[in-house]
């Protein structure tokens, strides 16, 4: 049986800045539109965090009981390493998604928004569907898209729209970086899997776009938030305090740009997470004035 620290690793804490950081960049976008609601926010961001734990979870299962984890070099894995059984963790990921389903309907009836249901239902259905079903889509090359739209466009602008009951240049810009941000940790993680998901048949991004294809995607994911960063700073001159965010990703980038492989690039990850994240909370600071 699996301990709770294994749990804990098992959820994926490294990835939880994906979770937080397109919330904290749609408050900002709020606050800019006169919007800001503490409790909403607050709601926003149990969603997305209950829907991340939900999709590590569930992949965690779904690739468990497909053997795809079986030579996995990243994090814990709880089926794969079989510290866990198959039916608790899918238990757990059930739980975690019912729960963002909960919420998320609580934001929706009190924001009034209905048609926000279908776009709950889709990260929920998409959360399940990235590894899970007869056909995932992330085993044929669709994940990166997918995170670039649940924890990018979504994220944010779901975020400022509940609040707002519209949304601005600013909060599609704050999306678009932050789902760039999103989809270049995933695609941190895909390169490093490259060997043991060709082994296994996981035809993912990276292993189409092949080793030098994905470092190249990776580099230039790196650069769309810092080029919007710009742009945004010719109508609003604080967002350029973003920019400081550069030099965290400077490891990264040299691990990444220098053909290191294996564990070697899981700091990557780590290091990606938290530009995203530094980056959300300065341009919603920057927005907020």
């Amino acid at each position: 049986m699996a301990t709770v620290n294994e749990w804990i690793e098992g959820a994926r804490p490294r990835t939880l800045p994906n979770a937080v950081a397109p919330v904290v960049a749609g408050v900002g976008a709020a606050i800019a539109l006169d919007a800001f609601s503490w409790w909403r926010s607050a709601l926003a961001l149990l969603v997305s965090l209950s829907l991340i734990v939900g999709v590590n979870y569930a992949n965690d299962y779904s690739d468990g009981i497909r053997g795809t984890d079986e030579n996995r070099v990243g994090p814990l894995r709880l089926v794969g390493s079989g510290v866990a059984k198959p039916k608790a963790v899918l238990a757990a990921a059930l739980v975690s998604l019912g729960l963002a389903g909960v919420l998320g309907l609580v934001l929706v009836v009190s924001s009034g928004h209905w048609w926000l249901l279908v776009m709950g239902a889709l990260c929920i259905l998409g959360a399940w569907f990235y590894t899970g079903g007869k056909k995932p889509y992330g085993y044929y090359g669709f994940g990166e898209i997918a995170v670039f739209v649940f924890f990018g466009l979504a994220g944010v602008l779901g975020t400022v729209y509940v609040q707002a009951g519209r949304v601005s240049w600013a909060a599609l810009a704050c999306a678009v970086a932050v789902g760039s941000f999103s989809t270049a940790v995933l695609t941190a993680n895909n390169l490093r899997d490259i060997p043991t998901d060709i082994e296994s048949g996981k035809r993912t991004l990276a292993t189409r776009l092949g080793d030098s294809g994905t470092r190249r995607l990776y580099l230039v994911l790196l650069a769309v938030p810092y080029v919007l960063s710009i742009v945004l700073g010719v109508f609003r001159p604080l967002v350029l305090i973003t920019l400081v965010t550069a030099p965290l990703l400077l490891k990264s980038v040299r691990a990444v740009g220098g053909g290191q492989q294996g564990r070697a690039l899981i700091p990557a990850l780590r290091d990606t997470g938290l530009a995203m994240l530094a980056w959300a909370v300065l341009a919603a600071v920057a927005l907020s004035f």
